[in-house]
């Protein structure tokens, strides 16, 4: 198995500007690198952020948002194409829920591939509607 290291981001330690377009672009979520001044400023306002590295080159990014105490939200977990399938997703989201185990709701919204809903299942996510009732919204501002 490949050899990646999953830390927690510091104020000191967050990816670059360049390292975040490289990999938001590398995923295809363009939307975000189109303004990458709002992109800088969330990931730095983020509750908690972690990197998956190999030898210093960014491999993976995820990002806790939510107030820390009733409810936090995986905002994005993004592996860069070339190191998808080596256990990179599955290290990021454990780590950047580890500090919040006592929070009751940990919560995410992700797109319709099969392959994230096995994914987070796999993680212990339950798809809202089929065994925990409710519904998710979600409204996008087109600037």
């Amino acid at each position: 198995m490949e050899q990646f290291d999953v830390t927690p981001s510091t104020d000191d330690t967050l990816p670059s500007a360049e390292e975040l377009a490289e990999l938001y672009d590398a995923v295809g979520w363009t939307a975000y690198t189109q303004d990458m001044d709002a992109l800088l400023q969330g990931i730095r306002n983020s509750l908690h952020v972690v990197a998956a590295r190999r030898e210093g080159r960014l491999l993976g990014l995820a990002r806790i948002v939510g107030d820390g105490f009733t409810i936090c939200y995986l905002q994005d977990v993004l592996v860069h194409p070339d190191a998808q399938g080596i256990g990179v997703g599955r290290a990021l989201v454990t780590a950047a829920f580890a500090p919040f185990s006592h929070v009751r709701q940990h919560v995410l919204i992700t797109d319709e591939e099969a392959g994230q809903k096995a994914f987070y299942e796999s993680l212990g996510f339950t798809q809202l509607g089929t065994d925990i009732p409710g519904r998710a919204f979600v409204r996008f501002s087109h600037r």
